[in-house]
């Protein structure tokens, strides 16, 4: 028998996915070290260390919702935190005028959070809309300044609003209720509702950047002009992607206001807007799960090494930004993804 010159080809079979990547191995670890460590820290006698977690699982939200524009969509927006703060005040309104049984427009207060967090995401998108769709009929400087400027005039508003506190803020001295058996005013049981949300937030934002949608997004930020001649209404999807970031916003500031017993103007202050900034490009710009790392890397070297370099030196630690500065310099010279590429390797 002769061997025949052509053997018919063999149907090509799909390339095999490893289950434990390096990134999803990376995720599985930080996941079960955020469950674990109130657990931790009861161990070690030091609830202080939820508190703190729980303060960077917020900005943490806060920074994933900046990550979804910038990182994705291109927008280098510098009045972020506008939309933080616009969803801290709706906590703290609500919860003044139900303390001293007063209305707003013809509605009493309330502190129910299936209530509360809602109007605050809502409140968010709503101040999102309007900044929006001015904003982003530029790009590039004009577009910071203008998202900078909305951010200012907002908060020189919360200023001026001395019915709310004006400069001294809104203190609370309770959270918004949920239903039983979640109690809030646990600092673990509030931790577990943050991380909780954060999570829901990231598997919403996955779902959107590999969506349709998100295709259009990253299309507009590498060419618009391309993306606009293929017959995608550009400006309306970036528009919506705004609209949602804000959202998330608002959420992270009804998170906040809980989370800190109070609310200001300086959750609106354009500083604050730069920190977000500092938290997606640290983390990795464009990686979601990066800025979550972007935001316990700053609010952990904000923490503890003001302490450290008070230790080697009286007085030094107010000026702790000079560590950070060639951290970031370092992790955008040779970090592309930043800590997230640190952590989780160049993806495919």
């Amino acid at each position: 028998m002769t061997t025949p010159l052509f053997r018919p080809s063999m149907p090509p079979t799909a390339p095999r996915t490893a289950l434990l990547t390096r990134p999803r191995i990376a995720l599985l670890v930080l996941l079960a070290v955020a469950l674990a460590l109130p657990t931790v820290a009861d161990w070690m006698g030091e609830p202080f260390y939820v508190r703190l977690a729980t303060r960077i699982l917020v900005f943490a939200l806060a920074a994933v919702s900046l990550d979804l524009i910038l990182g994705f969509g291109g927008m280098v927006s510098f009045g972020h935190a506008a939309f933080v703060g616009i969803g801290g005040y709706a906590v703290g309104i609500l919860f003044a005028h139900q303390s001293d049984g007063s209305t707003l427009f013809g509605f009493p207060g309330t502190v129910n959070g299936l209530i509360v967090w809602p109007l605050a995401m809502l409140a968010g998108a709503l101040a999102a809309l309007p900044v929006g769709a001015i904003s982003l009929r530029t790009t590039g400087v004009p577009f910071i300044m203008i998202t900078l400027a909305f951010a200012q005039m907002l908060f020189y508003l919360m200023t001026g609003l001395k019915a709310y506190g004006g400069d001294d803020g809104i203190a609370l001295w309770s959270r918004s209720t949920l239903p039983a058996p979640l109690n809030i005013n646990d600092h673990t049981t509030f931790y577990y509702v943050v991380l909780g949300l954060l999570v829901a937030a990231l598997a919403l934002g996955w779902r959107l950047v590999n969506s349709r949608f998100g295709r259009v997004i990253r299309g507009a930020k590498d060419n618009e002009r391309r993306m606009a001649a293929l017959g995608y209404p550009v400006t309306r999807y970036k528009l919506v992607a705004f609209v949602i970031a804000g959202a998330l916003a608002g959420l992270a500031g009804a998170l906040l206001a809980n989370a800190t017993m109070f609310v200001g103007p300086q959750y609106l202050h354009w500083s604050r807007s730069g920190d977000l900034i500092v938290m997606v490009v640290l983390g990795g710009i464009g990686t979601l799960i990066g800025p979550v790392l972007g935001a316990a890397a700053l609010l952990l070297l904000e923490e503890f090494v003001p302490e450290l370099m008070d230790l080697a030196h009286a007085g030094l630690g107010e000026h702790w930004k000079i560590v950070l500065g060639p951290v970031l310099i370092l992790l955008v010279l040779y970090a592309r993804k930043g800590l997230w590429g640190v952590v989780a390797g160049r993806r495919p």
